[in-house]
């Protein structure tokens, strides 16, 4: 089982800087258009397999969360160089596997290098360290303080599941597996079933920097399959979780890792539907344009974007009516479009006919013409299933549609407010004048979404230092996270204190001289000065 050095096929598993085969070859990579295999093959991975995978993190995770940050920072920034590196051959076998113009692949590829970069901006800035000290103060009365000093640690292998959506950013290089690495946390990911080919690809460029950056053998290892992610959840060695997918996916996972002997984290983004309320000033003086930027957003990618404006939202006027049948007539405008998979495909045409069949939700634009394609939707939904909190109404429809809600009144609109889970954005859309007038309605929606947005649209998400990507149940497990930008690392530290400890023994971050020179709060005040 020696290394291979080269981009090549073998579907093996990719296991402490080998690739391993021990069950059968029976996974087929599909092309998304009409789900005819690709000619890529891959191993099914075992429970063993599993084992072998979660061991080599676990052996490599001591040595790789001592590697410095700047080494760190060294093979993200050679992973990114990697990725951007493979050739014609990836790109289209990208494009194979999930229907993705070429234009979004390569954007995607240039945003999993860039988050890739911004890590390693991270390390190199130090400011995740978080380093705090309070000097001992032997005289104090009526006792002395000891001396305490903090900073953040890794804390152990990771399991990341790949998504469906975003085969690049958000799987086997992406937002999490970046975030990890950049902690200190070696990583075993679950390649997703959808884009096997691409994972591979993947796999071998992050290989290719672990060996040119002298990397501990097993920082990185994947296996293949759909029946073992709960070995992996389920695995004493793994320290948290990080998963991008479906509501039911992610509680099941978060289920396992709290009825584990030491329960975990779970860091699952999941459902969101993504209200846009759109603000009667803003109707009257630009309807039609909102109506078209919207069915734009929530029919951009085939509606497969986790922050997709599924609802829309606004207050009963002859403007609102008129703004509705506007977003009928640029729904009807709508081509059909291929969906990532076909099972991405079944899952949309069993949201919609679950939307049909509801007795207060009615379609009012656009037709299931298609049988292998998805066509454009648009629906209106009594507002009372939305202030009742129905679990129809509360979990998104994968796919390009999004439902109208009408409020009689600006009182309705809050009780309406009030009923929303969690959810990944919340958008505004109006005039300067009602926005700057619209504080409680601000401080509503703030309570419900990890990012608030006005006058703009929530498809398109930022990698930078202040992005969130998260918010409260059922977005996500963990409100207190984000899967994309810099914050993301925070969910695999852990905060240690180390008390009257000798300068030999303190990590660099904490040490008298800050040779690091980073700023740390010491005594309460922040200095980049050594002690």
């Amino acid at each position: 089982m020696a290394y291979q050095s080269e981009i090549t096929h073998s579907g093996k598993q990719f296991i402490g800087g080998e690739r391993v085969a021990e069950g059968e070859r029976t996974l087929v990579s599909l092309r998304a258009v009409d789900g005819q295999p690709t000619g890529y093959r891959f191993y099914q991975a075992t429970i063993n397999d599993a084992e072998l995978a979660v061991k080599a993190a676990e052996a490599a995770h001591l040595a790789y969360s001592q590697i410095s940050s700047d080494k760190r920072a060294a093979f993200l920034e050679q992973i990114a160089t990697e990725i951007d590196a493979l050739g014609d051959e990836f790109i289209h076998l990208v494009m194979e596997e999930t229907a993705l113009p070429e234009a979004r692949v390569l954007g995607e590829r240039a945003r999993t290098s860039g988050q890739m970069r911004l890590f390693a901006q991270l390390l190199r800035r130090g400011d995740y360290h978080a380093a705090r000290i309070d000097t001992a103060l032997p005289d104090r009365k009526p006792l002395p303080r000891p001396d305490l000093r903090q900073c953040k640690i890794a804390v152990g292998p990771v399991a990341v599941f790949g998504a469906s959506n975003f085969p690049l950013a958000f799987s086997t290089a992406g937002g999490d597996t970046a975030s990890a690495l950049a902690a200190g946390c070696p990583v075993v990911v679950k390649a997703h079933g959808s884009h096997m080919g691409t994972a591979e690809f993947i796999a071998q460029a992050i290989e290719k920097a672990a060996k040119k950056q002298h990397m501990p053998v097993g920082v990185f290892n994947m296996i293949y399959g759909s029946k073992i992610g709960a070995d992996l959840v389920q695995h004493p060695a793994i320290q948290a979780v990080g998963f991008t997918g479906s509501l039911q996916g992610g509680r099941a996972l978060f289920d396992l890792a709290t009825r584990r002997p030491q329960p975990i984290p779970v860091f699952a983004e999941m459902s969101s539907i993504n209200p846009v309320i759109v603000m009667p000033q803003a109707l009257v003086v630009r309807g039609d344009k909102i109506a078209q930027e919207l069915v734009s957003s929530f029919t951009s990618s085939v509606g497969q974007l986790c922050t997709k404006p599924g609802v829309i939202i606004g207050i009963r006027s002859t403007a609102f009516s008129q703004f509705i049948a506007q977003l009928v007539h640029h729904v009807e405008q709508c081509s059909a479009q291929t969906m990532l998979n076909y099972g991405t495909l079944k899952s949309y045409q069993e949201g919609i006919t679950a939307l049909e069949s509801h007795p207060e939700i009615k379609r009012i634009g656009g037709q299931m013409k298609s049988q292998t394609q998805a066509d454009a939707q648009l629906f209106q939904a009594d507002i009372s299933l939305l202030i009742n909190q129905d679990p129809l109404f509360q979990e998104e429809v994968f796919g390009p549609v999004s439902l109208v809600v009408e409020a009689r009144d600006e009182s309705e609109l809050y009780r309406a407010l009030q009923g929303l889970q969690g959810q990944l954005t919340v958008t505004l859309i109006g005039e300067k004048t009602e926005i700057a007038q619209a504080d409680a309605l601000s401080q509503l929606v703030m309570r419900k979404a990890g990012r608030l947005l006005i006058n703009g649209y929530p498809t398109g998400v930022e990698v930078c230092d202040s992005m969130v990507h998260g918010g409260p149940y059922p977005a996500t497990t963990d409100a207190r996270g984000t899967s994309v930008g810099t914050l993301a690392i925070e969910r695999f530290l852990r905060p240690v204190c180390l008390q009257n400890y000798p300068q030999e023994l303190l990590p660099e971050t904490l040490k008298d001289s800050n040779p690091m020179k980073l700023l740390r709060l010491v005594n309460g005040v922040y200095t980049r000065d050594p002690l």
